[in-house]
C-alpha cells in the first residue's frame, strides 16, 4: 500500500467562532492576551536584530580582482588587502579622517564598472579604489585615491608592522632593516643632508615600500606627503594640514621589485680622500704629490684620490691656463693615481660670480628666487651650506644648467680630473624656508632634475643623493656615518647597503673605512678591521685615514690584501650581477629573503647579505666578538665556505660560528 500525503485545511478559521470565544472572555483574560502579543512581538524584534548583527560580517568584499581583493573592515575602519583564493592577508591600511565606523553602502557610486568602488563621507573625504594595469608580469595592482571635500581634513593612512616587514622609502641616520624598527615623526618625504638634520630623512629616497608579504606601495610623485614611522606598530602617508590636496598611491602584489639601470659606471677603487694643507693652491699640489709618493711606498698605488669641494675651489680660483704645458702638470697632480674634484650647487653671496649675477643680465636668473611680486625683480633665496650664506643653482634655468656643466667640465679639464663628485644634490630650499616652490621643484623635484643635468657629464660622475634617478649611470655617495659601533656607525652600513640596493642604487661609494663622523671609538683598530671587511665587498672602498697613521703594520698587510680580493673577486661579481640588473631588475645586493622568501626567520637579518644568488657575506659587527650566528638563505642549496672548505646546507642557522679578527666569513653557493 502506497502511503498517501494528508491533505492540509486551507480555508480560513472561521471568524463568527473566534470572535464569539473573545468576547466571553472576562477583562482580566483580555489583558493577559495584549500583554502575550506585545511580548512576542518585541521577542521578534530583538530576534531578527540579533540574527542581522551575527549573520553580517565585519567584512566586505569592496573590489576584487583575479589574485587579490580589497575589504573594507567595519569594527576598526580599516582597508584589507587579501590574496586570492585562501584570502591570505596581505596588508592592512588604518583609515583615518572619516568616520571610521560607517560602512560603504551595499552598491557602490561606480557599480556601472566592475574595476573600480567609489565612496563618499558627506563631509569629510571621497574614496576611489581601482584595477591598474599590472607593474609588471605576475602582479595586480590597485589604485588608491582619496580626495578631501573640505579644506581642513587632513587625510592618513596608516600601513600595519603587525606580520609584515617593510623596506625600502627613506633612509634615515640610524638606518633599520627592515624599516620596522625605525621612529620618525611626522615629516615632508623628501630628501635631506643627515648631517644638518640627523632626525630628517636622508639623501636616498624612493616612494616605494615593499612589505614581506609580497605587497608594495607606491606613492604618486607629485603628491605633497608627510611620513611617519612608528616602531614596530606602522608607518603612516599624510597630507599637509590646510592644503586640500588628495592622497593617492598604488598597491600591487607581487614577489620581487624590479628595478632597471641602462650603464654600469665603472670606478676605480680603492678611494683615498685628501685631507691635507688647503691653504693655497701650491700647498694643494703639494700635499696631492705627497699622499701619492706615500701611496706608492706602501705599495698601495693604484685607484683615486678624492679632493673636496674646498680644495678644488682654491684650486679652481688659481689662474689655470689651458696650454699644453699645464694640462701636462695638472694630470700630474696625482700620478699614478687618478683625480676626483667636487663641486655643489651652492655659491657664497661673498664669491665674484654671486656678486657679479647681482648686476643683472643673464647671470640672474641663474639662483633659486622667491616669486617676485608683479613688476618686481628677482630675489634670490638664500639658504645656509657649509656655514655659509649661499644662494642655491636654479635648476628649472637651461641657461644656469648649461653654464654650470661647461663650467663642471673645464675645472674637470683643467684639474685633470677624472671623476667630478657632486654634494649638496639633496633637500628642497623651498621647503626648508616655507616658501612656495615652483611647480617643477615640488617635493624632491630639484634633484631629479639636477640629477638628470649632471648624467650628461658622463660615467665619471658621482652624486650626494637619489631619487627617482637610479635609471641613471651616476654613482652615489652613501651618508656619512659615525665612528663607532652602533647604527648611526658600523651596525648601519649593511641596512644602507640592503636599502640602497633594493631602491635601485646598486653602485655607491660607502662612507670612509672606520667612519667619517667622529664617534666614540675614533681611531679604534678593530673597528677599521671589521669595516674593511664589509667594504671588501662592495663597488667602491673608501679611505679616509690611511691604515699606516691608524694600525699597525699587519692592519696595513691586511688592507693590501682585502684591495686584491675586491680586485680579484668582487669586481667580476658586480659585472656579472650588473647584467642580471640590466636584464631582469633584480638588485645586485640581496638581502636572505631573496632565496628564502617564506621564512619569517629571514625578514629581519640585518648583518648578512647576498652578492647575487651565489656568495654571502656574513661580517662581524659587534665589538670583541670572535664568532656569530649565520644564518644560510635557501633550503636545498648547499655553501661553502670560502674559510674552510667545509659545506653546509640552506635554509639553516649555523650557531655560534668562528670568524677570528683576520677572517669574514664568506660562503659560495
Amino acid at each position: 500500500d502506497r502511503t498517501m500525503p494528508l491533505s492540509r485545511h486551507t480555508g480560513q478559521i472561521p471568524e463568527s467562532t473566534w470572535t464569539l470565544g473573545f468576547r466571553e472572555m472576562t477583562e482580566p483574560w483580555k489583558g493577559a492576551v495584549g500583554c502575550l502579543g506585545v511580548a512576542v512581538f518585541f521577542a521578534m524584534t530583538i530576534g531578527i536584530i540579533s540574527w542581522q548583527a551575527l549573520e553580517q560580517s565585519p567584512e566586505e568584499w569592496v573590489l576584487r580582482g583575479r589574485d587579490a581583493g580589497m575589504l573594507w573592515e567595519r569594527g576598526r575602519g580599516a582597508l584589507l588587502l587579501r590574496a586570492l583564493p585562501a584570502g591570505r592577508p596581505v596588508l592592512a591600511i588604518a583609515v583615518g579622517s572619516v568616520p571610521a565606523t560607517e560602512p560603504p553602502p551595499p552598491r557602490d557610486r561606480c557599480w556601472h564598472d566592475g574595476g573600480q568602488f567609489c565612496y563618499s563621507w558627506e563631509e569629510d573625504a571621497e574614496l576611489r579604489l581601482s584595477l591598474e594595469p599590472p607593474a609588471a608580469p605576475g602582479t595586480e595592482c590597485y589604485g588608491v585615491r582619496w580626495t578631501p571635500l573640505r579644506p581642513d581634513v587632513t587625510l592618513k593612512d596608516c600601513f600595519s608592522m603587525v606580520n609584515v616587514s617593510w623596506y625600502g622609502g627613506p633612509s634615515i641616520r640610524a638606518q633599520c632593516w627592515p624599516l620596522n624598527g625605525a621612529e620618525s615623526p611626522a615629516q615632508p618625504l623628501v630628501s635631506g643632508d643627515l648631517s644638518t638634520n640627523p632626525d630628517g630623512f636622508g639623501p636616498v629616497l624612493e616612494r616605494y615600500f615593499l612589505g614581506s608579504t609580497g605587497v608594495t606601495v607606491t606613492v604618486t610623485p607629485d603628491v605633497s606627503l608627510l611620513l611617519s614611522l612608528e616602531s614596530r606598530r606602522q608607518f603612516c602617508l599624510e597630507t599637509p594640514a590646510g592644503r586640500a590636496e588628495p592622497l593617492q598611491y598604488q598597491l600591487c602584489v607581487t614577489r620581487c621589485p624590479k628595478h632597471l639601470m641602462r650603464n654600469f659606471p665603472p670606478c676605480r677603487s680603492p678611494i683615498w680622500r685628501y685631507h691635507g694643507p688647503e691653504g693655497s693652491a701650491a700647498k694643494i699640489k703639494r700635499g696631492l704629490r705627497s699622499l701619492a709618493r706615500r701611496l706608492k711606498r706602501h705599495r698601495l698605488q693604484e685607484g683615486v684620490v678624492a679632493l673636496g669641494e674646498h680644495g678644488t675651489a682654491v684650486l679652481a680660483a688659481a689662474d689655470f691656463v689651458p696650454s699644453g704645458r699645464r694640462k701636462r702638470q695638472a694630470l700630474a697632480l696625482a700620478e699614478p693615481l687618478e683625480l676626483s674634484i667636487t663641486l655643489s650647487p651652492y655659491a657664497s653671496v661673498t664669491s665674484p660670480l654671486f656678486l657679479r649675477s647681482l648686476r643683472g643680465g643673464e647671470a640672474a636668473g641663474y639662483w633659486l628666487s622667491r616669486q617676485p611680486r608683479p613688476g618686481g625683480s628677482l630675489i634670490p633665496l638664500l639658504t645656509t651650506w657649509k656655514g655659509q650664506l649661499c644662494a642655491r643653482l636654479n635648476v628649472t634655468s637651461e641657461a644656469a644648467l648649461r653654464w654650470y656643466l661647461a663650467r663642471a667640465r673645464h675645472l674637470r679639464q683643467a684639474l685633470g680630473a677624472t671623476y667630478v663628485a657632486f654634494e649638496g644634490v639633496e633637500g628642497n630650499s623651498f621647503l626648508e624656508q616655507d616658501v612656495p616652490a615652483p611647480a617643477e621643484l615640488a617635493g624632491d623635484g630639484y634633484t631629479e632634475v639636477l640629477a638628470a643635468a649632471l648624467a650628461t657629464l658622463g660615467n665619471g660622475t658621482v652624486i650626494s643623493a637619489g631619487t627617482r634617478s637610479s635609471h641613471l649611470p651616476l654613482f652615489v655617495q652613501m651618508s656619512p656615518l659615525r665612528s663607532d659601533w652602533s647604527h648611526a656607525g658600523l651596525k648601519g652600513l649593511i641596512p644602507s647597503v640592503l636599502h640602497y640596493s633594493l631602491l635601485g642604487y646598486n653602485f655607491f661609494i660607502p662612507d670612509t673605512v672606520g667612519g667619517s663622523v667622529a664617534g666614540a671609538t675614533a681611531g679604534d683598530p678593530e673597528l677599521f678591521v671589521r669595516w674593511l671587511q664589509i667594504v671588501t665587498f662592495l663597488p667602491v672602498m673608501a679611505f679616509g685615514t690611511p691604515p699606516w697613521l691608524c694600525c699597525d703594520t699587519w692592519v696595513l698587510n691586511l688592507t693590501r690584501q682585502c684591495i686584491q680580493r675586491h680586485r680579484d673577486f668582487v669586481v667580476p661579481l658586480l659585472l656579472k650581477y650588473s647584467e642580471e640588473w640590466q636584464s631582469l631588475g633584480y638588485p645586485i645586493f640581496r638581502p636572505a629573503w631573496w632565496l628564502s622568501p617564506t621564512d619569517p626567520a629571514a625578514f629581519t637579518i640585518e648583518d648578512e647579505f647576498l652578492i647575487g644568488d651565489e656568495v654571502l657575506v656574513a661580517p662581524i659587527t659587534e665589538k670583541g666578538q670572535t664568532w656569530r650566528d649565520i644564518y644560510l638563505p635557501g633550503e636545498g642549496h648547499f655553501w661553502l665556505d670560502t674559510n674552510t672548505a667545509r659545506v653546509f646546507d640552506g635554509g639553516t642557522t649555523l650557531r655560534n660560528y668562528s670568524a677570528s679578527l683576520a677572517e669574514v666569513p664568506v660562503f659560495v653557493k
